[in-house]
């Protein structure tokens, strides 16, 4: 198979970085860790477990991505966040998928993962772009929600990776103050119109709904409910900082 280096974007993740690196360590060519300058023990952590780390002060994510980019060696490259993980399920289809290729119009490939909250399977299962052939990868766009821009056909991994997205509820509270940040200054800059009592409670139950009825969150219980909840209080933040970015100006 041609070598493929793993790109991983890291800030204050000495809890999960040991896992995201040991889950592709002996696979892939290089694993590069970009670290946006933790103040735990992430670096510390990423260097013992055989990772190269680069420190790039936090712009946005596709910066960030950007800048990973720099630092790949080989022919393709895997993002993967410090969260995720990969299985030898996922790595052994993508080593065929890679070897099976017999030309260069497949530009890279379509990652399905398996959503974990509190550590409970979810039963969700979404689709990112995050593996890429150099040659036909352009860069990334967008401030919060980044988009790749390639050249050539995506192709799907039907084996997913393991997401472990909110973990616990401290890690959950620092993620939305960090996450609303930018989103509040994306819906500025969007001239969001003038936030108004209503629509906090219209944005916050369309959030409840959402995570609650449409991506059936009650099938999961407590877990379902406090996640839910969690999602609407995380949409509230986002838009009282709106609120509070219109008042500035």
């Amino acid at each position: 198979m041609e070598k493929i280096d793993v790109l991983i974007l890291a800030n204050n993740e000495e809890g999960v970085i040991k896992d995201a690196i040991e889950s592709v360590k002996g696979w892939a060519e290089n694993i590069v860790v970009i670290d946006a300058k933790s103040t735990d023990k992430t670096v510390e952590i990423a260097k013992k477990y055989g990772a190269q780390v680069f420190e790039h002060d936090f712009k946005d994510f596709s910066d960030q991505r950007n800048f990973a980019f720099t630092k790949a060696e080989s022919p393709w490259v895997f993002y993967l966040d410090a969260d995720e993980r990969a299985t030898e399920e996922f790595l052994d289809e993508l080593r065929i998928k890679i070897e099976s290729l017999s030309d260069d119009e497949v530009g890279g490939f379509i990652v399905k993962r398996k959503t974990f909250y509190f550590g409970h399977d979810w039963g969700f299962v979404d689709e990112v772009a995050r593996i890429f052939r150099v040659s036909k990868f352009g860069k990334w766009t967008g401030v919060v929600h980044e988009t790749p821009v390639v050249s050539g056909q995506l192709i799907k991994i039907d084996s997913p990776i393991l997401h472990f997205t909110h973990r616990n509820l401290e890690q959950m509270v620092e993620k939305t103050n960090e996450w609303s940040n930018f989103e509040a200054e994306l819906r500025l800059k969007a001239h969001h119109p003038k936030m108004r009592s209503w629509r906090f409670f219209r944005v916050m139950l369309s959030a409840f709904i959402k995570s609650y009825v449409k991506d059936k969150g009650y099938k999961n219980g407590t877990y379902g409910l406090i996640e839910s909840i969690y999602q609407s209080f995380s949409m509230f933040i986002t838009y009282a900082k709106l609120w509070e970015l219109q008042m500035k100006k």
